[in-house]
């Protein structure tokens, strides 16, 4: 998986948890933001006591997703999030670990709540693509 690696290389080039905190909220404020008609509850993640919303789609057999918070930091990471799992296939996603975030020091500094979060979207994202592998191995590539 060449974008996870090359996440992985990006981070840990930067010194320590502070320098790394900062790309991360850089890459929320970077994130484009979503329209009102996408910050709904169809779109909202459970679980994540900020609201975060995570829009997927299915093109040319690919997922892509977009996504928005109402909190910075977590707006930086659901950014990450993005930048690992888009325009993969949907065995791509369901093969890529998340451990990735360990090893960039990411989930060592999260509150418990704030940890409970990421795993809950991880777990959308997991979700979304064993739908996206039902679509495409019966054929749709687009949805």
């Amino acid at each position: 998986m060449g974008k996870i690696v090359h996440i992985v290389e990006r981070f840990l080039a930067l010194d320590g948890w502070e320098a790394r905190y900062k790309e991360v909220m850089k890459l929320g404020k970077d994130l484009e933001s979503l329209s009102q008609e996408y910050q709904v509850e169809k779109y909202k993640i459970k679980g994540c006591q900020s609201s975060v919303w995570l829009v997927p789609a299915l093109k040319e057999g690919k997922v892509i997703f977009k996504a928005d918070s109402d909190a910075m930091l977590v707006k930086g990471i659901i950014a990450l999030l993005v930048e690992a799992y888009s325009e993969l296939t949907p065995d791509e996603i369901l093969q890529t670990k998340s451990d990735f975030l360990k090893e960039i020091g990411i989930t060592e500094h999260l509150s418990m709540n704030r940890s409970n979060g990421l795993a809950s979207m991880v777990k959308q994202i997991q979700m979304y693509a064993m739908a996206y592998k039902t679509l495409t191995d019966n054929g749709v590539m687009n949805a």
